[in-house]
């Protein structure tokens, strides 16, 4: 209890600045571990060719659905878990992970069977070409053989977070991500075993990094507790965690048909080398954005639990700062890949074609990613304190509502230019509905804190 007490006084009377930054370092750190590992392992297989370079991008496609299903029970389950642990109802904390980590791993086991039934027909529709899809289906084997264990991690990390205990998070996911760049020089290059060696390396650090995340709550570190005792299968409670966490879903998941529609389209405009660019400029503009995504993250937790212990004072102001630092460091670090694209682009493909591509993309990402923060903020905002439908709004025009449409019609009228457009175009025009959304809610949010 005196833990439990403690971890409630850090969250609700510590100063916002001073928590934003506590909390969002250890997920930067993560965030930044992870991309970085993204950017090592397409830098290594764009060793071995364009076509296999273009394999990590469909491949990535396929890994967003993983972490659609990851973050919808994750951020479904952790926003409320936060919110009851504001309320000092551990019990029912608990009952709420144990259901969402549970209903994690079956998702991710049925994801998996079915895919493994029809992986032909799978790369195909996330955007192979005949040269691709061998490299592809090589790959996407490893990462079907781990996939209960995949989506496990994205929703323990998220109940990590959502509890304050982000450090946690933050070992599970950087001993993955560093085993993974490992085992990726000594598999793909040590032993010879080409875009199979990457495969088998992603496979085993996903495995190793669920098991220390799964450690971290059975050894007793974290309030809400993991059992199977606790679990509510076919309940509210389960419905309330898939509702919750709905717009993380929509959103990672548009973004998966999105990357399948993107490479489709490139494929037809100019082949291979478009589809390697495309998926370069998207871990490149990723990871440039994980830092303002980590702040976004480490406000998330303030949110819900303040939100819960009815110190609406606390969510307003966790709001107001979480955007301002996550857009002054972003303009920051813009201010570099404006500069260097080429050479960006080139040291992780040293192809001309893909480069030329590459810049042009990378340039107006950069640009438009600026208008990000307000929406990411905004829509986890929405989220932590339960407002379902306008979260899931604001997260179908960003992901998918308005950047489908814009890839095909641009990609119609204008080739590769069009493709290089539509994902900014689409995150500058969803920033006027945020807008919208976010003086609403606070106009509605009580004005005074309870007691």
């Amino acid at each position: 209890m005196a833990d439990s007490a403690k971890q409630f006084r850090l969250m609700t009377e510590t100063p916002i600045p001073r928590l934003i930054i506590k909390l969002s370092i250890p997920t930067i750190i993560s965030m930044l571990g992870t991309t970085i590992y993204n950017l090592v392992d397409t830098a290594f297989v764009g060793k071995l060719g364009t076509s296999q370079s273009g394999a990590v991008g469909v491949v990535f496609g396929f890994m967003t659905v993983l972490q659609a299903i990851g973050f919808m029970c994750g951020q479904g389950s952790g926003s409320i878990v936060s919110r009851r642990l504001g309320e000092k109802n551990i019990e029912e904390a608990t009952r709420i992970a144990s259901t969402g980590f549970f209903t994690s791993l079956v998702l991710g086991f049925i994801v998996a069977v079915f895919s493994l039934i029809f992986i032909d027909p799978l790369v195909v529709f996330f955007g192979s070409t005949p040269t691709i899809a061998p490299h592809a289906k090589t790959y996407l084997y490893f990462i079907l053989s781990t996939a209960p264990c995949v989506v496990a991690t994205f929703t323990l990390n998220n109940l990590l977070r959502y509890e304050g205990k982000a450090v946690l998070g933050m070992i599970g996911l950087l001993s993955g991500g560093i085993l993974n760049i490992a085992g990726d020089a000594i598999f793909m290059f040590g032993f010879d075993m080409g875009i199979a060696g990457a495969g088998l390396s992603t496979a085993i650090s996903q495995v190793i990094g669920f098991a220390i995340l799964l450690g971290i709550f059975l050894s007793g570190k974290t309030q809400a507790k993991i059992s199977i005792k606790s679990i509510s299968f076919f309940s509210k409670r389960q419905s309330d965690i898939l509702t919750t966490g709905l717009p993380s879903l929509v959103r990672q998941a548009f973004g998966g048909v999105a990357t399948i529609i993107l490479n489709q389209s490139a494929a037809l405009v100019a082949g291979d080398a478009a589809i390697a660019a495309l998926s370069i400029v998207s871990r490149v503009s990723f990871a440039i954005f994980a830092i303002a995504l980590g702040i976004g993250q480490g406000f998330q937790p303030i949110c819900a639990f303040n939100y819960g212990a009815k110190k609406y004072s606390r969510v307003r102001k966790a709001y107001k700062d979480a955007i301002l630092f996550s857009t002054g460091i972003l303009a920051v670090i813009t201010v570099f890949a404006l500069i260097f694209p080429g050479e960006i682009v080139g040291a992780l493909r040293d192809d001309p074609k893909v480069i030329k591509i590459g810049i042009r993309a990378l340039r107006l990402m950069c640009i438009a990613q600026l208008f990000m923060p307000l929406c990411m903020v905004t829509e986890m905002l929405l989220q932590s304190t339960g407002r379902k439908l306008s979260s899931l709004v604001l997260s179908s025009l960003r992901g998918g509502v308005l950047y489908i449409p814009l890839i095909l019609i641009l990609s119609k009228l204008r080739g590769v230019a069009g493709l290089q457009e539509a994902q900014p175009l689409a995150f500058m025009l969803s920033a006027v509905p945020g807008v919208i959304c976010v003086v609403i809610y606070f106009k509605n949010l009580p004005k005074e804190d309870e007691k």
